[in-house]
């Protein structure tokens, strides 16, 4: 499990030796202030300092000892056979705002009809309407009408959040069901990646959730604990009845999980995910942004009679998130505050993601260098930070943890 070869996440710690990222690009060009709610953003980073910034954390990766492998490259490389090039061309065509079923056939033929590294470009940046070619005798009613949104398909600009779309937990992939409408293709690009990639042969049928299993499930709420318990946040983005069925088909299949915990947090935009407020940093310990800490409730989730495949399921609250992971893990653990002892500084700072570390190795962490009291908080608890830049990855509302799906990750 700790080699060089194939794909698994055995825990949340362990020795990060492959990771999938985004490098934000032109997609992020498509962000005008008319825009930004139905895409998600609430404010428009630069993209030349954005790319600067996202480089210097792939470099920190690296640095750790990481391989680093982007979306765009390994969407390239599926695209080059046109069969699935077509399944592409399906979905994008399918899912898309296009009004006509022959403007629809128009845009297909168009989609497969170019490049795989442009096609690429389209199922991540998405399709102006300007950018299909059409006289004025040509434009239908609805061209016009809809000219106030300027896109036949949707660009992606949130994807540089490569967490969200789903995660690795053991040597299989729980893929997302995303809550909001303007991320649902992402989970579309990494399944497509999944199925038809080589790198990713080994997961097989081990599918442990997907978006036609229902309830919304994002990423950025899963934590690999250990090689056989995972914690869940229950948040504004992963509802219970997902919860309860991604850890049945854990305990019913062969993921070698027997114990989910379940977090239930506040139901708030600025807590969307677990990781937003609560990270791992080492085997015993975790960052924890203090502003929810009295409204957090925990569930340790358990087959019932032990063997998992009755599908019945044992659920246990928990005293305390402390109770809770001690009792996961088998061990005493540290909950380390963000802000250190100053609130205000855990609340300023959990705006810009304190609390959304990425551990590299046990006992080692990427945070935000603009968060310093949570960072001399964690280095006073023995905790090595390593600091990027990242005052343009912020805006888009996410973290060092948020920005990476790993692949391979050791015990």
């Amino acid at each position: 499990m700790d080699g060089e070869g194939g794909l698994g996440v055995f825990s949340e710690v362990g020795s990060l030796k492959k990771v999938l990222l985004h490098r934000p690009g032109k997609e992020m060009e498509t962000l005008t202030p008319e825009v930004l709610e139905n895409l998600l953003f609430e404010d428009i980073p630069w993209l030349k300092k954005l790319q600067i910034e996202h480089d210097g954390f792939a470099d920190a990766l690296r640095g750790a000892g990481c391989r680093v492998f982007y979306y765009a490259d390994l969407l390239k490389e599926v695209l080059a056979d046109s069969g699935v090039a077509s399944v592409a061309a399906d979905h994008l065509v399918s899912t898309g705002r296009i009004p006509q079923s022959r403007l629809k056939e128009e845009i297909r033929e168009l989609l497969v009809s170019i490049n795989a590294g442009d096609l690429a470009d389209v199922m991540i940046c998405g399709l102006r309407k300007d950018a299909v070619p059409h006289s004025d005798d040509e434009k239908r009613l609805s061209w016009w009408i809809q000219e106030d949104f300027p896109f036949y398909i949707n660009p992606l600009p949130n994807l540089y959040f490569t967490r969200d779309p789903g995660a690795m937990i053991g040597e299989g992939m729980a893929l997302s069901a995303m809550q909001t409408g303007a991320r649902s293709r992402e989970t579309f690009l990494l399944d497509l990646i999944r199925r038809y990639h080589p790198m990713f042969s080994s997961i097989g049928e081990k599918l442990w959730y997907s978006p036609d299993m229902g309830d919304s499930l994002e990423g950025g709420d899963v934590m690999v604990l250990s090689d056989t318990a995972v914690a869940v946040g229950a948040s504004v983005r992963s509802g219970s009845d997902a919860i309860e069925t991604l850890a049945r088909r854990l305990f019913e299949e062969d993921s070698g999980i027997r114990e989910v915990l379940v977090i239930r947090i506040p139901a708030a935009r600025a807590y969307m995910h677990l990781d937003t407020v609560f990270t791992m940093v080492d085997r015993d310990s975790f960052t924890l942004f203090p502003g929810v800490e009295n409204d957090i409730r925990v569930f340790r989730l358990t087959p019932s009679g032990g063997s998992g495949k009755s599908g019945s399921i044992r659920i246990r609250e928990a005293e305390t998130l402390e109770k809770g992971m001690a009792g996961v893990l088998g061990m005493p653990v540290r909950i380390l505050k963000s802000g250190g002892k100053d609130r205000g500084a855990a609340a300023r700072e959990q705006w810009n993601d304190s609390a959304n570390t990425l551990a590299v190795k046990p006992g080692t962490v990427i945070t935000y260098n603009r968060n310093t009291a949570s960072n001399e908080a964690l280095e006073k608890a023995g905790i090595r930070v390593l600091e990027i830049e990242g005052s343009e990855l912020v805006r888009g509302r996410g973290g060092p943890r948020c920005m990476s799906m790993p692949l391979l990750r050791g015990i």
